[in-house]
């Protein structure tokens, strides 16, 4: 409420006598001096401040709803699909050599003659390879692959550059001189050629269980984790040093060391959670880089193993009959452009939402 005429009060007290006024000595404030007095906000969280920016970003929204239908697509397919990824067509226990190169929705004349008896065939919803294996399963467990090594390199990227480039900015001086040195002969190093040796060495000395996941993916598939491991967490490791050299500054910083904090807890509680944003929006980032060198390595046949399939080994088998079969290729092609365009999105939203330097 306000008043309407000036109110006194004992020049020996600091409170008014309301009983020295009537009711109509005051009215109802309006609503707009009623939002004058809300000076303070919601209470919230950094991540659901973000999460609410995040979601208000359309193409940010677009990008989390297809990757959720990519992810949904992978993980039921293969229980509803009765096909394997190697397994060569058959009918009734026989080989099916004319289920080769199919047109997607198309069965083959043993197929066509198993249904005429009465049989059920399923679907060849993206047709069938050189190999006469149902096409479509083989996208889905490419893009399994191809997600999984996304995803798992991106996630060693993070640890290494997280670790690395908070002891270098914490502790500064020549340890940081030192350290920084070294990032920047391992930038010098050729990734790839790094790759093949890595691969042709790890092929003489790695040997996995017969059957197991590393069997099937290969050694090449092994030694492009390493070298994510050695050559790719420079980057995050640089951005995570320069974030620590600027917080470090703060007076926070200064008020944990007077009283004895120790350095792991200091980066622990007070560096990290104020670098999130920066680590969020730089492993968002990095997932399509890491799919799209996986992609481009089984493209030049030094990805994953066969018959395991990835997106680049399949859109590589796909080059010999791209005059007769197009869609062999456009498939591994839509799916990979799908897979980085939806992560670049996501990684540019989560910039928006998180980085403090955007906030209006």
């Amino acid at each position: 409420m306000k008043q309407n005429s000036p109110l006194q009060k004992n020049p020996l007290s600091l409170q008014l006598d309301l009983s020295k006024y009537s009711a109509a000595s005051f009215e109802l404030a309006t609503d707009e001096e009623k939002r004058q007095q809300d000076v303070m906000g919601e209470s919230t969280t950094f991540f659901k401040d973000g999460m609410r920016k995040l979601l208000k970003n359309p193409l940010a929204v677009i990008a989390i709803v297809l990757i959720l239908l990519i992810l949904i697509t992978i993980i039921v397919a293969p229980y509803i699909v009765p096909y394997s990824y190697e397994e060569i067509l058959s009918v009734e226990g026989r080989r099916d050599k004319g289920a080769k190169n199919l047109a997607p929705f198309t069965y083959s004349k043993m197929e066509q003659q198993y249904i005429a008896k009465g049989g059920e065939r399923f679907p060849h919803i993206f047709g069938t390879d050189e190999q006469c294996r149902d096409y479509f399963i083989r996208v889905v467990y490419g893009t399994r692959i191809s997600l999984f090594i996304g995803f798992f390199a991106s996630l060693i990227v993070l640890v290494i550059g997280i670790l690395y480039g908070s002891i270098s900015g914490y502790l500064g001086g020549r340890v940081d001189l030192i350290m920084m040195r070294i990032v920047d002969i391992i930038y010098s190093l050729p990734d790839m050629l790094m790759i093949i040796l890595l691969s042709v060495v790890l092929n003489e000395v790695l040997v996995f269980p017969a059957g197991s996941f590393m069997a099937r993916l290969g050694t090449n598939m092994v030694s492009l984790f390493i070298v994510f491991g050695l050559l790719y967490w420079v980057g995050m490791a640089r951005l995570i040093r320069g974030q620590i050299l600027s917080i470090k500054q703060n007076e926070y910083i200064l008020a944990a060391q007077s009283i004895g904090a120790k350095p792991g807890r200091i980066i622990r509680k007070h560096i990290i959670p104020n670098c999130l944003s920066v680590i969020i929006i730089s492993t968002a980032l990095q997932i399509p880089s890491a799919i799209f060198t996986e992609s481009f390595l089984s493209f030049v046949g030094i990805g994953v193993r066969a018959p395991m399939p990835s997106l680049g080994s399949l859109a590589n088998s796909a080059r010999g009959g791209l005059q007769s079969y197009p869609y062999k290729l456009v498939f591994p092609a839509v799916m990979i452009c799908l897979i980085v365009l939806s992560l670049n999105l996501l990684g540019d939203g989560l910039r928006d939402a998180f980085d403090p330097k955007l906030k209006r």
